[in-house]
């Protein structure tokens, strides 16, 4: 079996992979970012570590609007074409060609809720919505529909699948769960529906990296053949064999982004890895909460993959 086909059998409930699939993402250096560049980099790292399906990273921010100043301003939220994410479609582009024949091309996707921070800041969108939320809503569904051309092109050109990276739902952001159901959910939920039907292998990352969770229950239900997420929540940790039963689909992750395998000896590298294994669902891929530090050893990541794929409990 390829690599393509490791990954799609984790998907067959009552099957088991040949052995466990492995992957970990980190942010290349800015020179990168576009082009043919960026598709070598991309490619590089895929060979270096071993990992098992390429992630394309998104580079493509939305840009800061200082004109957004109260909760009415969202209806000034430009509709950006797919003019504006053509340095990112021609990454895919390049990826597709190159390595579709071997491993599944996943592009990674912020969710509206996120690029609406970046557009603004979290604080200020966070007001904004406590403040007014139908207004901020029209800014909300603007992205959306940007977001959407940018989805349907990436498809056309060939990924199989998006990780599909959320925000939205952690403690203290909003003071009660309708604020997150009435401008965040509906949004998310428009473009993963969206991805689920156009694509083979996609993942729902609940992205802990700027607040932590006390629980995962807004998302069960979301869209997704993966689940991605950190175990640290504030009531406690999980265990990746609960959050693989609560969401009904394989689990990814199982090691800290910041812990033993940015810093960590190999020896220590291998320790976490094994555990992480030990650990884990029938179906699951290894990997980090989120992506690591983006000067963390390549070497450090094809370790953990080598204990993945040899793992033998």
């Amino acid at each position: 079996m390829n690599k393509r086909e490791i990954m799609l059998s984790l998907l067959e409930a009552g099957t088991q992979p040949a052995y466990i699939p492995a992957a970990f993402f980190l942010h290349f250096d800015p020179i990168y970012h576009t082009g043919q560049a960026a598709v070598d980099k991309h490619l590089e790292y895929f060979n270096a570590t071993g990992m098992d399906f390429i992630k394309i990273q998104y580079e493509r921010g939305f840009p800061h609007l200082p004109e957004i100043h109260h909760p009415v301003d969202w209806v000034k939220m430009p509709l950006y074409g797919l003019d504006f994410y053509r340095p990112q479609l021609e990454v895919i582009e390049g990826l597709v060609k190159a390595a579709k024949k071997d491993a599944l091309i996943i592009q990674t996707l912020y969710s509206p809720f996120m690029c609406a921070g970046h557009s603004t800041s979290a604080e200020l969108l966070q007001l904004h919505i406590l403040e007014n939320p139908d207004a901020v809503c029209r800014g909300m569904e603007i992205i959306t529909d940007s977001l959407m051309l940018f989805v349907k092109e990436a498809i056309r050109l060939g990924v199989d699948g998006f990780y599909t990276s959320t925000q939205g739902g952690e403690v203290g952001r909003f003071p009660e769960r309708s604020f997150f159901d009435r401008c965040v959910r509906p949004y998310d939920l428009e473009l993963m529906q969206e991805i689920n039907r156009q694509t083979q292998f996609n993942i729902l990352h609940v992205c802990d990296y700027s607040l932590p969770y006390r629980d995962l229950q807004p998302y069960v239900d979301y869209p997704g053949h993966v689940v991605s997420c950190g175990l640290d929540l504030t009531d406690g940790p999980i265990v990746a064999r609960e959050v693989a039963r609560m969401f009904g689909r394989p689990f990814m992750g199982g090691l800290e982004r910041k812990g033993t395998i940015a810093r960590g000896t190999p020896e220590q590298v291998r320790a976490v890895a094994e555990e992480a294994c030990r650990a884990a669902p029938e179906r699951f891929i290894l990997g980090a909460d989120c992506t690591v530090p983006s000067d963390t050893p390549w070497s450090n990541l094809k370790l953990a993959i080598d204990i993945a794929h040899g793992f033998r409990g």
